[in-house]
């Protein structure tokens, strides 16, 4: 289908928790503003290692992947992460894949924040029948 970019907002969830403690300042919060590219190709948010270091999630799990070549390798699972796109935010983990790599984020992500692409125009929106908030249906 192809891919759109925008800007995605992430944010250590765990830091942001241990913020609204009170046990950590605002500004000492990790999060970076950087673009990503949303793919309903693939399944989870895949971000490069060095923003992983640079957001300080821990790597605490793995998984196998496959890449659009066939090729298949175990790669790191980080988290947990805020993701913001506009006005909507989610909780999600992310693949760890070499430094330098494109930032991406599929199904889960796009599910989650109830936004749908619109390729023609290159654009990512709410849902019309939910332009307010997130709806998901159980």
């Amino acid at each position: 289908m192809g891919e759109i970019v925008v800007e995605i907002e992430l944010e250590n969830a765990s830091d942001r928790m241990r913020a609204e403690d009170g046990d950590r300042r605002d500004d000492d919060v990790r999060r970076v503003v950087i673009p990503a590219a949303a793919n309903t190709d693939i399944m989870m948010l895949v971000l490069p290692e060095d923003v992983v270091d640079l957001l300080g999630v821990r790597q605490d799990n793995s998984v196998i992947v496959e890449y659009a070549d066939g090729r298949r390798e175990v790669r790191p699972v980080a988290g947990p992460l805020t993701v913001r796109i506009g006005n909507r935010s989610a909780v999600a983990d992310c693949i760890v894949l070499p430094q330098g790599s494109e930032a991406r984020f599929g199904q889960i992500v796009m599910r989650q924040l109830d936004l749908v692409p619109d390729y023609a125009n290159q654009t990512l929106s709410p849902r019309p029948e939910s332009p307010d908030r997130p709806m998901v249906r159980l």
